[in-house]
């Protein structure tokens, strides 16, 4: 689950402007016909109407009227800011195709401003932490969580985040003469379904998992 405790002051303040526009979305997505919002953000609909969406690797149900979000397993009402992610994704969804082309986070709208604080907090925390073992235990990591490998570093993993949002993170193994370095990377039209505080949000939750998995 989504928490934004105890992080960092960027990341705060990416939290921050995400759950101030929850509210904002669920008036909005009100004004819209359920079948639309599922179209554009590849929800499926049950029959009951309820949309069914996961996020990092967890089952969402959302109630249309009033757009009420639950755990679709357990029945439990997730945090506010897992609230507001999910209902920002929703309402931002155009339903634009995913592309399968990969640009670094600097490459996002506005993502240069914040593009050094995410590698700290995200790509060199990943490198860090997996320690000496690091390659390996990310290929464990990546595998585990269910990563589909691409063809790009020594070793590349995609990650399905959201139902038309994928995050995909790369790790170069260093040598005598350049260190281990990572990057997580965005499909460019990941800007039609999240904000970049979103998918920056999404990327250092990814980045947690790996960790926590691979440690």
């Amino acid at each position: 689950m989504l928490e934004s405790r105890g992080q960092p002051r960027h990341m705060r303040k990416w939290y921050d402007r995400l759950a101030s526009v929850a509210e904002s979305a669920r008036q909005r997505l009100g004004q819209i016909a359920p079948e639309r919002v599922a179209r554009a953000s590849g929800c499926t609909q049950a029959p009951d109407g309820t949309l069914r969406m996961t996020l990092l690797w967890q089952p969402y149900a959302i109630d249309p009227a009033g757009y009420a979000i639950r755990r679709a397993d357990t029945g439990e009402v997730p945090t506010e800011f897992t609230q507001a992610l999910i209902l920002t994704y929703l309402v931002t969804a155009d339903g634009t195709t995913p592309s399968g082309r990969w640009i670094a986070y600097r490459d996002l709208p506005d993502g240069m401003f914040y593009a050094q604080a995410f590698r700290g907090y995200a790509e060199t925390r990943l490198v860090r932490e997996l320690g000496e073992d690091g390659l390996e235990a990310f290929r464990r990591a990546a595998t585990q969580l269910g990563g589909e490998p691409i063809e790009i570093g020594d070793a590349g993993y995609a990650f399905q985040m959201l139902p038309r949002v994928r995050l995909a993170v790369v790790y170069w193994l260093g040598d005598e003469d350049f260190p281990s370095r990572a990057s997580v990377l965005f499909e460019d039209t990941g800007p039609h379904y999240l904000s970049t505080d979103g998918l920056a949000v999404l990327g250092s939750h990814l980045v947690s998992e790996l960790v926590r998995v691979g440690g």
